[in-house]
């Protein structure tokens, strides 16, 4: 039996809902930065072998929980699970970050690429999505996610991440858009397999990130990126356990097509740092909520400062709900835990004067 959800502010808020203070997660909120996290990853060995234990990626997920009045839980996996479940031998070199030892490079290759079933070759991340929820107890909703298929393809091509514009995807894009557009394909196949298995498992919403989209024109973007996110979104499964399943789209440095993503038909759209959080509500006005979107290193800061930036953000976004507090992208590794605090306390005390008059 499913337990009854305790707090759900942060769905309803996604929807658009009256609450009665604006709910806040963390993307990467279980990470580096908490020193239980770390003991819990040396444990398993290995950052890969972290997320293909669901009994310790249900421990890391509920840390920050233990620690934080947070409104939701998210998986605790990576978005190079699909990818690798894809074939292409996933790999983490120390202190480089991850690998592929397979990259997609030849025709051949990409044509016999193929979405994998999630319920077997990605069975450990459902795995996890079902113990989240049975730990949880109903105390605050489960995030699952996906990274998008472009996302997913920078990876994918590159065979690694890139820190100069991902070159060798873009000669594809440009030189092969048949091919290109034949890995975005399979993956969105992929993906909305895998978002739809997780939301079967348990998830209460799910998130794409498009962490690489915002490094294209915004044609290319149309084309090669938001097409395809579309694709997923209206594919997803959008009701489960008697309520609606909401749906995050998150373009890092996509901020110039927040209408655009908008009309994907999604519920909300993420928000990094470098765009207004009050010219982006009126720019969407009522059709999606807004995630975001405090700089992640805004927790550098003394609390006093992190106080400052939350009371300006709040304010930008003004009255009522449709608004679900966050980084604009994940938070760092070395972040102390007690200004996460400092933030958590922040925003409680603050949002609930913007929504007296909507309760």
């Amino acid at each position: 039996m499913t337990a009854v959800l305790q707090n759900d502010r942060f769905l309803r808020a996604l929807l658009r809902q009256p609450v009665d203070q604006t709910p806040m997660w963390l993307m990467r909120q279980a990470g580096r930065y908490l020193p239980e996290y770390c003991a819990t990853r040396k444990q398993a060995g290995s950052f890969l072998q972290l997320c293909q234990n669901p009994a310790l990626a249900t421990e890391v997920t509920l840390q920050p929980l233990e620690r934080y009045a947070l409104d939701a839980a998210i998986l605790f996996s990576d978005i190079l699970t699909v990818p690798d479940a894809m074939g292409l031998g996933l790999y983490f070199a120390e202190g480089e970050g991850p690998r592929f030892e397979r990259p997609l490079r030849d025709e051949a290759a990409i044509r016999q690429l193929h979405a994998p079933d999630p319920e077997q070759e990605l069975r450990y991340v459902m795995d996890a999505v079902r113990e989240i929820r049975k730990a949880l107890q109903g105390r605050v909703p489960l995030i699952g996610f996906s990274g998008s298929p472009f996302t997913l393809a920078c990876y994918m091509v590159e065979g690694r991440g890139s820190s100069d514009g991902f070159p060798v995807t873009k000669t594809m894009l440009h030189d092969r858009p048949d091919l290109f557009h034949h890995i975005l394909q399979v993956t969105t196949t992929a993906v909305t397999a895998y978002l739809n298995a997780q939301i079967a498992a348990g998830a209460q919403a799910v998130q794409l990130f498009d962490t690489w989209g915002g490094t294209l024109t915004k044609a290319a973007y149309q084309e090669f990126s938001l097409h395809y996110m579309q694709q997923i979104v209206s594919g997803l499964t959008r009701e489960a356990e008697g309520r609606k399943v909401p749906v995050i789209v998150f373009t890092k440095g996509g901020g110039q097509w927040l209408e655009m993503i908008a009309d994907t038909g999604c519920d909300a759209v993420g928000l990094d740092w470098t765009t207004d959080l009050g010219d982006a509500r009126r720019r969407v006005g009522d059709r999606v909520a807004l995630q975001g979107n405090l700089d992640p290193s805004t927790l550098f800061a003394q609390p006093a400062a992190i106080e400052r930036e939350v009371m300006r953000l709040l304010d930008s976004y003004g009255q009522g709900s449709g608004h679900v507090f966050n980084l604009g992208h994940g938070i760092s590794q070395f972040t102390r835990p007690e200004h996460v605090t400092a933030l958590v306390q922040a925003v409680q005390q603050h949002s609930r004067a913007y929504h007296r008059a909507a309760v």
